[in-house]
């Protein structure tokens, strides 16, 4: 086989790093703490603070392919550790913060995370598990000595400490490509949740990948605030493609939820894309129509983790001059699979069909092939009206659970969404169903099975379901119908409030409906879709507590 003659360098985000420096060391980030309401420096100082990390890493036996756990918002210092983490060579574990403390428990120890990286809203968090957190030496407070929370963390240390006394050089190593760079574990699935081990290769990849004029387009002259958490599958790989491409960084920290701060960071920093689930555009707007106020700066905004509502679309179109797409991906792939950007000609079509199009959840990505089969794995026609299992395959798709040895690809590499979508013929591809009856609120998967295990323990319960009905806030929330026992006369509250403590509070279904029978298939399962038919046009009671 006769080969090229070209260069063969490893696509690592050390070179992210390396590149950022060389061409983009003065382009700014800005970021919101707790100890610091508006944080600002320069790509060349974050580096080299990452640097003072790897360095700290070292001078305590950090090794090559150690794990090292973060439990923070998005910040200058997060950033950091994106950075000084996986360019030393070992793995940024990113926890959401959201998750029930058994499952933070169980991430933590099956990562077997020698440091955690803590926000001081989360260390009370951490207090209560520590004596079981048998992996972890210490634990590293962001923030400054002035602001150092009292903690019975052992061994606990705050972060401008912890890199303060280090060297700004540090010698970065030569990895393979194919070493771990981070680790994100899905709850997204049955059962205790999953991690997914991704490659320097992988990230680069996807950097290269997002950052595509048909995807999200980014440019040097860009400001982009990625409002989606760091936490989650991280914040969508902007971290990567931003300092690449040398835009601007914005990024909000615990404020991710407030519309004023949100508002006043776009506006005093020139934010022209941002990206979230669809909750937070919601608040925003609400925001913006309550007080009176027009986004200027904002140009485009990305809605992900979510279905995206019309009204989002609509609204930012009508009322703000911005434009609205939708992606779709989930933590297997890095986490983008698919985004909505229009082709030559569409907005010709009547302002229903357009509209239609737009909430689409995109076309693949190069880097990522997708396919729909019917449940003989054969491939079903792109027409956009046959249904399918989804699957892909591709650069930064994951092709194993970590630590796991359940086979996740088919004999031809194929791995399966769990989703069931439509293609059309112009490639634009629509989730019509889950096949795993997960809710998605806010962005967040809840899970229904647990719902229900839960409720069946109580013991005036003969049998209960959980499915998504609508939320005007959340998009989704899950509805418990529940059979009582014969002899069980059980009150509204008292089964809702049966959860209190068994799972995390924003899990709890919001009602609860009581029927005399479920519907069931042929082999005894309950049938969510026509759970979901006979509900579909419920209303949530109003309530404040979410």
């Amino acid at each position: 086989m006769l080969q090229g003659l070209m260069m063969n360098s490893p696509l690592l985000i050390t070179t992210i790093m390396r590149f950022a420096l060389l061409n983009h060391a003065g382009r700014e980030i800005v970021s919101v703490t707790e100890d610091n309401p508006r944080h600002r420096y320069t790509y060349a100082e974050a580096f080299a603070r990452a640097a003072q990390l790897a360095n700290a890493f070292r001078s305590l036996g950090i090794q090559q392919g150690d794990r090292i756990a973060t439990l923070a918002w998005n910040d200058h210092r997060h950033f950091e550790l994106y950075y000084g983490i996986s360019c030393s060579g070992s793995v940024c574990h990113t926890i959401n913060p959201r998750l029930f403390p058994e499952q933070i428990h169980y991430i933590i120890e099956h990562a077997e995370d020698r440091l955690v990286f803590v926000d001081p809203v989360f260390v009370s968090v951490l207090e209560q598990l520590q004596g079981k957190l048998n992996s972890v030496e210490s634990f590293v407070v962001l923030t400054d000595a002035e602001h150092m929370p009292e903690t019975t963390l052992r061994n606990a240390v705050c972060y401008e400490d912890f890199i303060g006394s280090q060297a700004v050089d540090f010698d970065w190593p030569n990895l393979d490509e194919t070493t771990a760079s981070s680790l994100c574990y899905t709850s997204g699935t049955m059962g205790d949740p999953k991690g997914v081990l991704f490659s320097h290769r992988a990230t680069v990849l996807h950097a290269y990948g997002i950052s595509l004029p048909d995807v999200m387009n980014l440019g040097q002259r860009d400001c982009v605030m990625p409002v989606v958490p760091m936490f989650h599958v991280n914040a969508w790989g902007v971290p990567y493609a931003v300092p690449m491409i040398g835009a601007k960084l914005v990024l909000p920290g615990s404020q991710a939820g407030n519309g004023a701060v949100l508002y006043e960071l776009m506006e005093s920093e020139g934010v022209s894309f941002s990206l979230a689930v669809p909750t937070v555009w919601l608040a925003l707007l609400e925001y913006l129509k309550q007080a009176g106020l027009q986004a200027e700066s904002l140009k485009r905004i990305c809605v992900g983790g979510a279905a995206c509502p019309a009204s989002i679309v609509e609204r930012f179109r009508d009322d703000h001059n911005v434009y609205v797409h939708h992606a779709w991906g989930m933590t297997e792939m890095s986490p983008v699979g698919a985004y909505n950007t229009l082709k030559a000609g569409a907005k010709e079509l009547p302002d229903h069909e357009l509209l239609a199009l737009q909430l689409r959840q995109g076309r693949g990505l190069f880097g990522v092939e997708m396919k729909i089969t019917d449940d003989a794995a054969n491939a079903l026609p792109w027409d956009g009206k046959t249904n399918g299992a989804l699957k892909v395959r591709g650069n930064w798709i994951c092709s194993a659970y970590y630590k796991s040895d359940e086979a996740i690809l088919d004999a031809d590499g194929w791995f399966d969404t769990g989703d069931v979508a439509t293609i059309d013929s112009e490639g634009f591809m629509q989730i019509t169903d889950r096949s795993k009856d997960l809710v998605k609120s806010g962005g967040e998967w809840i899970s229904s099975i647990e719902l229900e295990n839960t409720a069946v323990n109580h013991p005036g319960v003969a049998e209960a379901a959980v499915i998504a009905v609508a939320h005007e806030k959340w998009i989704e929330r899950p509805l418990l119908i529940v059979v009582p026992h014969e002899d069980g006369g059980i009150e509204h509250d008292e089964m809702l409030n049966w959860f209190a403590g068994k799972v995390v509070n924003w899990w709890i279904p919001d009602d609860v409906v009581f029927v005399s029978e479920l519907p069931h298939t042929a082999t005894g399962k309950i049938k969510k879709s026509k759970l979901r038919m006979q509900f579909s046009d419920y209303q949530l009671p109003i309530s404040n507590k979410h």
